[in-house]
């Protein structure tokens, strides 16, 4: 029969499983699963697929059954009782040191190496990564010797649920390593690719206004060096990454103010961007058309002159193309 009844004895189910099967039995929606528990949908379908293969169910109303014949779910009890509360939403930033919040509440993800194992895996969400992975990619040739993965991910788990908050582990585990969930968190190096996208989408669409303005939102995300102070081939690898990233939003947001006549506007951020990146071309040739715009072709001539001093003198090169391209349109006018 494939209903069970209450004089079945209950078949062993994993704590995460059973969970989904209280869920199941108050009638919950996959959907509405996925907001209680802080899961993907696409989680809680596999759940439930195991839970009926496990128990011999053949639907979702079997499952019903079943819960309430074992005492898994108590008729009258309040709905909220079902399931327990989601955490507070993690937020992540990258875009700078490392942090974590749960909620408002700033969290502390210990010494540096546990930080950039977290790192590492939160860069990579819904992958799984090796244990040797992580090692080579914190610790690079010469990882330390012991279970120290384990225990920097038993910490972490510990510190992103401070209080002893702890609907779920966070970093999950599998027999091929672990992987941190995109579900229930939110990182600003996503939220800042999202915004980025609609910036190039508005573009393409001929609206510059919301292009730059969109670039503006983005760049407004960085909080300084992206994993400032986080060692490792992983973090370098990382942090040149988004720097490079950062870099070429601002030439984006740039090539809109100048093709919008804001030329004035966009003179201080190239200033900026050219003294940390002094050897880079484009942004050199986007200050000089900037300057030569408002009025400035003197200035726009010894930006010229700098940054081709500073390739000589530091990579023995002559400026390229581009550099030269900027410099003959300051001549002609």
């Amino acid at each position: 029969m494939a209903l069970t009844t209450i004089k079945d004895k209950p078949r062993a189910l994993a704590p995460r499983d059973h969970e989904v099967l209280r869920a199941l039995g108050r009638g919950l929606t996959n959907t509405e699963i996925a907001a209680a528990l802080a899961m993907p949908t696409t989680t809680v379908a596999r759940h439930v697929g195991r839970i009926l293969s496990t128990l011999g169910l053949r639907d979702r109303a079997a499952a019903i059954v079943y819960a309430f014949d074992h005492g898994i779910v108590t008729p009258g009890r309040p709905l909220k009782a079902a399931v327990r509360e989601p955490a507070p939403r993690l937020r992540i930033s990258v875009l700078g040191p490392l942090r974590a919040w749960r909620g408002r509440q700033p969290l502390d993800l210990g010494p540096v190496r546990q930080q950039a194992l977290f790192a590492a895996l939160v860069l990579r969400p819904d992958v799984t990564v090796s244990q040797r992975e992580l090692l080579d990619g914190v610790w690079g040739p010469e990882p330390p010797a012991g279970n120290v993965v384990p225990v920097y991910v038993y910490r972490l788990r510990k510190c992103l649920h401070p209080g002893g908050h702890r609907p779920d582990p966070v970093i999950s585990r599998d027999k091929w390593g672990y992987r941190l969930p995109s579900g229930g968190m939110s990182v600003d190096s996503a939220r800042m690719e999202e915004i980025a996208a609609e910036a190039g989408a508005a573009e393409r669409a001929g609206d510059l206004v919301e292009a730059v303005r969109g670039c503006t939102r983005a760049l407004g995300l960085f909080q300084g060096e992206p994993l400032a102070g986080l060692s490792g081939p992983f973090a370098e690898v990382e942090r040149l990454r988004l720097t490079e990233r950062r870099m070429a939003l601002a030439q984006q947001k740039a090539q809109g103010q100048l093709r919008l006549g804001r030329h004035s506007q966009a003179i201080d951020e190239l200033l900026s961007l050219t003294s940390e990146h002094p050897h880079c071309e484009p942004v050199a040739a986007l200050l000089m058309r900037a300057l030569h715009g408002s009025g400035r072709r003197a200035d726009a001539l010894a930006v010229f002159t700098r940054t081709r001093r500073r390739l000589i003198d530091d990579l023995d090169v002559e400026p390229g193309e581009t550099l030269l391209r900027a410099q003959r349109a300051v001549l002609r006018r």
